[in-house]
């Protein structure tokens, strides 16, 4: 669900998941978090992969980004269209930064 490594100081999660739902958004949380006390104190999660996403999805990257702060800063990257789209209809690209461009 999640594959995690290191480049340029930075922890970069990519979510290997077609789509972000209800069905899958509590176990990415519960993954995050197990994955968080050993990451850099820069995260990027790569959405490349995804091709959709719901509510309870934007939900878990939500809780995700609040799990990492203070201490930490988390963006978002490789969001296709469709997954931009929910993100700005929902206004949750003013919350979570969005990097333009690929990461990995």
């Amino acid at each position: 669900m999640l594959q995690e490594f290191t480049r340029d100081g930075r922890t970069i999660f990519t979510v290997t998941l077609s789509r972000l739902d209800a069905g899958l958004a509590a176990h990415l949380k519960a993954e995050f978090e197990r994955l968080l006390p050993d990451a850099a104190e820069e995260i990027v999660i790569d959405l490349g992969q995804v091709g959709s996403i719901d509510s309870a999805g934007l939900g878990a990257l939500v809780s995700c980004y609040k799990l990492a702060r203070p201490e930490r800063q988390l963006s978002l990257t490789s969001l296709n269209p469709t997954v931009q789209r929910v993100f700005r209809l929902t206004r949750m690209d003013r919350l979570i930064p969005i990097e333009q461009g690929q990461t990995v």
